[in-house]
């Protein structure tokens, strides 16, 4: 099944829409990873849901961000707090070894 995800860069910004799915994952990983740059903020409001691969991705992304000095996450699209809590990750999308040792 197609995936209607889509993904924008603006301004050190990259915004994604839609469902963040396996099938998003898919069509949306090659063109990310050659065109993320030195992004800052990671725009998530117009992100219907996600699920496990679409996380997976996200996690990336936020790993790259952190590596540039930035981090920023804006919005939270369903299931994402859901998965984060199963997976042991915070908010900003890393492992949370605190609660990992507990």
């Amino acid at each position: 099944m197609a995936s209607d995800a889509t993904s924008r860069i603006e301004n050190g910004t990259l915004h994604l829409a839609g469902v963040l799915d396996r099938d998003a994952v898919v069509a949306l990983w090659p063109q990310l990873a050659k065109s993320l740059g030195p992004l800052r903020q990671l725009d998530l409001q117009a992100l219907e849901r996600v699920d496990s691969a679409g996380l997976a991705l996200l996690a990336e992304v936020a790993a790259r961000l952190r590596a540039n000095g930035g981090g920023d996450i804006v919005g939270n699209p369903a299931d994402l707090a859901e998965l984060r809590a199963a997976y042991r990750l915070a908010p900003d999308l890393d492992f949370n070894t605190s609660r990992a040792e507990s």
